[in-house]
């Protein structure tokens, strides 16, 4: 009985942790389906015109910029790094529709519709950081913020040179699985910014 006592409390703990650490993830996608909805409103699915390499290249820039400002410590037009990690989260989503559904030459959906393609791929990211959090014991918590971008900017690069070969790999993970990664981690970057 001391044994079982013994092994349970800290399966407890990682569980309570594991817990929270889910509910910060579903609050920082709640932030960004916020902005999603609103820009949606405005402009409606007119990134349904993007190819993926767009979408990579985009990701691409809000990251260097994080990059920028984490090393120059300002920024000269006034914008922080925790709009930048929520825009790399929603060009993430729209990556991944754009790898399923395709490009087009103007927008061919509806809002809803989007937004129904938004929350699954929102339900992919959250079971990926469920398993890979279950693995990983946590360890995104003693990462730091810097260490996020840099993740971010190597699964661009990994994306661009997938790209070149016209999404052939030999025994790496595809486009989708990457951008998928890259989610994770901005979401990390909100919620050490939010804490």
């Amino acid at each position: 009985m001391l044994f079982y006592t013994k092994i349970c409390v800290p399966l407890h703990k990682s569980f309570s942790v594991m817990n929270n650490t889910t509910q910060e993830f579903d609050a920082a996608m709640a932030s960004c389906r916020d902005i999603f909805v609103k820009k949606l409103s405005d402009y409606g699915p007119s990134w349904r015109i993007m190819r993926p390499q767009s979408v990579t290249d985009q990701i691409f820039i809000k990251a260097k910029r994080i990059r920028s400002l984490q090393i120059k410590g300002h920024s000269a037009v006034g914008e922080g790094i925790l709009p930048e990690f929520m825009a790399i989260v929603n060009y993430g989503i729209v990556g991944i529709i754009q790898l399923h559904e395709g490009f087009v030459d103007s927008k061919d959906m509806d809002n809803e519709k989007a937004m129904a393609l938004y929350d699954s791929v929102a339900r992919q990211a959250r079971d990926l950081l469920i398993a890979k959090n279950h693995d990983y014991d946590e360890a995104w918590r003693g990462m730091r913020v810097p260490s996020y971008v840099d993740f971010i900017l190597t699964k661009i690069e990994r994306i661009k040179e997938i790209e070149d070969h016209e999404g052939h790999t030999s025994v790496s993970e595809g486009i989708d699985s990457n951008y998928l990664d890259i989610m994770v981690y901005a979401v990390f970057g909100i919620i050490k910014l939010t804490e």
